[in-house]
């Protein structure tokens, strides 16, 4: 059994001062959920064998308010559902526990592939999904399993 969780970035700017999508830094309300999404993971006792983060200043930004150690992956920035399953079947079989954190709406879609129903995923959101596989590679569309769903407005 595999673990893997998708960690939506926290609300963010309209723009960025570059006018780059990939330089859009979180807004105010982003800057307070993310911090409030880490102390529920460690409330919870959540440990990640590996983090991946898209490395676009909202991830990043969300990842370290979070008091996460990620790893960046530039694949993560503006992937498609289809994209992000293969940075899942990549991972080294050590690795039982997997967070990635970044945008929709890959996000949304991958995660509605691996459980095979529609989802939505609202900024600063977390989904874990259990995996019925042994190794990554047997990652697939259906079958998985949501073991949690956390979003900031349902935090006390």
């Amino acid at each position: 059994m595999k673990s893997l969780t998708l960690f939506r970035h926290a609300k963010t700017e309209r723009e960025s001062d570059s006018g780059r999508d990939f330089d859009r830094r979180l807004a105010d309300r982003g800057q307070r959920d993310a911090p409030r999404m880490g102390e529920e993971i460690r409330k919870l006792d959540l440990g990640y064998d590996l983090v991946l983060s898209s490395p676009a200043a909202r991830a990043a930004e969300t990842a370290q308010l979070a008091g996460l150690s990620a790893r960046y992956d530039e694949r993560i920035y503006d992937a498609s559902a289809g994209e992000l399953l293969a940075i899942v079947q990549h991972a080294d079989d050590s690795v039982d526990r997997l967070m990635m954190v970044g945008h929709n709406p890959g996000f949304e879609r991958f995660a509605s592939r691996l459980i095979g129903q529609n989802l939505e995923m609202p900024t600063g959101s977390l989904i874990e999904i259990n995996l019925p596989v042994d190794q990554w590679r047997e990652a697939g569309d259906g079958g998985g399993r949501v073991v949690r769903f956390l979003k900031p407005k349902d935090l006390g």
